[in-house]
């Protein structure tokens, strides 16, 4: 199957389960997001983040690209900061200047 890594057993780990509570992550305001298939996603070294299937990073080729491609800047939306959702089959980028609002909405 995959060789056994770091990032293989990370994401292994992610599963449906019927036990725990369904969210809702809302951005009211964003200044860009990505949803990329798992299967295609580079781990590598030079990110630097915090968390595990949701992270906040401090280091991203992601926040490189919104540097580089757009106009956003510190003064202008304002600070932002990078968040990655590890979903089971999908990793979802987004760059916000405010955090996001985590709801509960299905408790079991």
């Amino acid at each position: 199957m995959f060789p056994k890594t770091r990032e293989n057993v990370l994401f292994s780990q992610i599963y449906k389960d019927d036990q725990k509570p369904v969210v809702k992550i809302t951005f009211d305001f964003y200044i860009a997001y990505s949803v990329l298939n798992e299967s295609y996603v580079v781990q590598e070294r030079y990110e630097k983040y915090k968390g595990t299937f949701f992270r906040l990073y401090k280091k991203s080729r992601y926040l490189d690209y919104i540097s580089l491609g757009t106009i956003a800047t510190s003064d202008y939306p304002g600070p932002f900061k990078h968040y990655g959702i590890c979903a089971l089959d999908h990793i979802i980028d987004v760059v916000s200047v405010e955090e996001p609002i985590i709801e509960v909405i299905q408790n079991t």
